[in-house]
């Protein structure tokens, strides 16, 4: 895994690595180095090169700090100068930017790969209010916009399970592998949560609208055969059983990516990835019932698993449970 240095002068890296913490989880190979009004550059050097001896992965490492041309980014210039091959610095340090740094990892292997990625993410975090004091954009060329507004109805380029949901995978492996014009999180939960929403909306690559919608308005806008034609829709949904509800109501999904399902209290995991109890395995049948079919990859490069065979291995272990 790629280690990662936080940099800045005074606790702004504490701060910012204990808030990315609170919102995504504690990470491994990842610390918080600071440059203190008493200490000089030589300080912040050694506290850089302790930080890399401590890493499981000394050949992959990505500098965030907070200012361009600033001692902590001198400092981290100065380091990688002999691995200009594998390592790099990402300056303008913000809260997205980290976040989207801890995702990019469970999808790349390269500092450089995560630096070049979470760069979008970084920029359009910057915002302001009230909106209208925004510059004018240019327009969206039309290949990128789709054709809002024409008559139709949405193309499905992909539904996923995630319990991640908009996150490094989603945002770099699978938009580029399936170009949707719109990634929608589909959740009851989500949408009533300001916080979840805005965070998947800065994390939504450039070019690409997010949307958080609630199960039944998922439903309406499925049926309407007005206003999406020419939209690629990107589903995320937190569970299956949300999935089954959205597929029962009308939204006419044939395949669900199954990609991630977090453990919990009462289940079991079958795989590094995927968690199921009795609920979970029960609306997989119904979902099979009404001919939907499962592609279970974490990233599309992955070789497709067996999810029958997935669903009989966690159904034996629930079974051995009880």
């Amino acid at each position: 895994m790629v280690g990662i240095i936080i940099a800045s002068h005074g606790e702004f890296a504490d701060g910012i690595l204990q808030s990315a913490g609170m919102i995504f989880g504690e990470q491994e190979n990842v610390k918080a180095v600071t440059l203190k009004p008493s200490e000089g550059p030589d300080d912040i050097k050694a506290k850089m090169e302790e930080a890399v001896a401590s890493f499981d992965n000394q050949d992959e490492v990505l500098f965030l700090v907070d200012l361009w041309g600033g001692t902590p980014f001198n400092q981290a210039s100065s380091l990688i100068e002999e691995h200009k091959d594998k390592w790099a610095i990402v300056a303008g340090l913000n809260l997205p930017m980290l976040i989207e740094a801890f995702a990019s990892r469970f999808s790349m292997n390269t500092a450089q790969e995560i630096a070049a990625s979470i760069l979008d993410t970084a920029k359009d975090a910057v915002k302001v209010s009230p909106e209208e004091l925004e510059p004018a954009e240019s327009a969206t060329p039309a290949a990128q916009q789709g054709s809002a507004g024409a008559p139709g109805k949405f193309e499905y380029v992909l539904a996923r399970i995630d319990s991640r949901l908009l996150h490094g995978q989603v945002a770099t492996s699978w938009t580029k592998a399936t170009n949707p014009t719109r990634i929608i999180v589909v959740s009851d939960e989500v949408s009533q949560d300001e916080l979840r929403k805005k965070l998947i909306q800065q994390a939504a690559p450039s070019n690409v609208k997010a949307h958080v919608v609630p199960i039944h308005k998922m439903i309406e806008l499925a049926k309407d055969d007005q206003h999406f034609g020419g939209q690629r829709a990107l589903l995320l949904f937190e569970n299956p059983q949300d999935v089954l509800r959205a597929v029962e109501g009308g939204v006419p999904l044939e395949t669900i990516n199954v990609g991630s399902m977090s453990h919990s209290t009462g289940k079991v995991q079958p795989n590094k990835v995927l968690a199921f109890d009795q609920d979970d395995i029960d609306t997989f049948a119904k979902l099979k019932e009404l001919g939907v079919d499962f592609d279970v990859r974490k990233v599309p490069a992955d070789q497709r698993g067996d999810m029958d065979d997935i669903i009989k291995r966690a159904q034996e272990e629930l079974n051995k449970q009880n």
